[in-house]
């Protein structure tokens, strides 16, 4: 991601869980569905992942009190098994999510473009949230 006329921000966090299973989770329709919000009062209603290049993923999330929704999708430029994913969104902005297994614990790194919509602080506000809500995810789940 050598943009150079885009802002890019960057989440991250250390998961408890070796590598295959932050994979698995993060990867998974099943389990997007349970991690994929911001906040408390916003859930992922459905999500699809073909996890390969040329392969599209799309997580719609939405209100709980049904106000508002939308559809988060992309299509995926790279696929490197407990490593990389790389994607375009539909908006044309590119993100990477890199995974470094360290024993028992799995570092994850998120970088994506800046959208000019909301701020960079509320962007990455709440895509860590978003990060924090998969890393309590995995932890949460035995085996």
């Amino acid at each position: 991601m050598n943009s150079t006329d885009k802002t890019n921000i960057t989440v991250e966090a250390i998961v408890h869980a070796p590598v295959e299973k932050v994979w698995t989770m993060y990867t998974s329709p099943e389990h997007i569905m349970q991690w994929n919000n911001a906040s408390e009062d916003w859930h992922t209603t459905s999500a699809t992942n073909d996890l390969r290049p040329g392969g599209k993923f799309n997580s719609h999330m939405a209100a709980k009190d049904g106000s508002m929704g939308f559809d988060f999708w992309g299509i995926y430029d790279e696929v490197k098994t407990h490593q990389k994913i790389a994607y375009t969104l539909g908006d044309g902005r590119k993100a990477e999510v890199h995974f470094s297994s360290q024993g028992d614990e799995t570092k994850v790194i998120v970088t994506f473009e800046a959208e000019t919509e909301n701020s960079v602080e509320l962007q990455q506000g709440g895509w860590q949230a978003i990060l924090n809500n998969f890393k309590a995810h995995v932890e949460s789940q035995e085996g």
